[in-house]
């Protein structure tokens, strides 16, 4: 028996368009639901984010606002900001859900642990970068502060500042998921994968230099992480590799037509 997807059925294109409106609909829903519900923690939760530069700025020293509604729509960004992290999950299983029907079985086995562990991976490296780069950064940057030179920081820039660090190791984080990828769609193998590692090494560093400040320190902290989740991403693609290979045979084998009879 041939490897079929389960709803194999023609949809007209009317309704493709209405179920794609009902599930973005959903997604929005799910954003301002739990937006709704941290709206009273909006400034509690900016103290948050912020306490791993607060915590080395000189004694005395305070963050300012240089804009008059900065003290309320930089807490109210960053709620916005925190509610759609925190409804990804509901997202990517809408976006699932939209495109399951239209899988094969052995597509949907490998797709559920990818839509999963590439949760897992972003919310990883946005904590990998609050509770490990972040304070390393501030320290570096309070040291290296001029003499006569008092370092208060404004709240907009840093809101800034910290997003795009948290979006750039969310996003490294998705390495190993991007490696699984492409090996399991044939874009690449795992030998030429292990080919171009050194040119892979570069364009961490390369891209640590773009996503971080200007120091060799921060670079160093998303371009090492990134190489190793790329390793990683290499071996698990060789297992997928080696699974997928019986299954090809398999399929070949069920999609020859039957013999005809003498």
């Amino acid at each position: 028996m041939s490897d079929l997807p389960e709803n194999d059925q023609h949809m007209p294109l009317v309704s493709h368009l209405t179920e794609l409106r009902t599930r973005l609909l959903r997604c929005v829903a799910a954003v301002f639901i739990i937006f709704a519900g941290l709206f009273a923690f909006t400034q509690q939760i900016y103290t948050f984010v912020s306490t791993p530069l607060r915590q080395y700025l000189p004694v005395g020293a305070t963050m300012i606002a240089t804009d008059v509604s900065s003290p309320f729509l930089t807490p109210l960004k960053l709620t916005m900001m925190v509610s759609l992290f925190l409804a990804i999950p509901v997202i990517l299983h809408q976006i699932w859900g939209f495109i399951a029907p239209g899988l094969y079985k052995h597509e949907k086995r490998i797709a559920v642990p990818l839509l999963v562990s590439s949760i897992l991976l972003f919310y990883t490296g946005m904590a990998f970068a609050y509770y490990f780069v972040f304070p390393l950064i501030f320290k570096f940057f309070a040291a290296a502060t001029p003499a006569g030179v008092e370092m208060m920081t404004d709240i907009t820039s840093y809101l800034d500042f910290v997003m795009t660090l948290f979006f750039a190791f969310g996003v490294a984080f998705e390495i190993p998921v991007a490696v699984v990828l492409l090996v399991w769609i044939g874009v690449v193998d795992v030998k030429y994968l292990k080919k171009i590692r050194p040119y892979v090494i570069i364009g961490c560093f390369v891209v640590g230099m773009i996503l971080t400040p200007p120091d060799i320190f921060s670079q160093t902290l998303l371009a090492v992480p990134m190489w190793m989740l790329f390793e990683i991403g290499i071996l698990f693609g060789s297992l997928v590799s080696k699974r997928e290979r019986p299954d090809e045979t398999v399929d070949d084998h069920n999609d020859q037509p039957p013999a005809t009879q003498p």
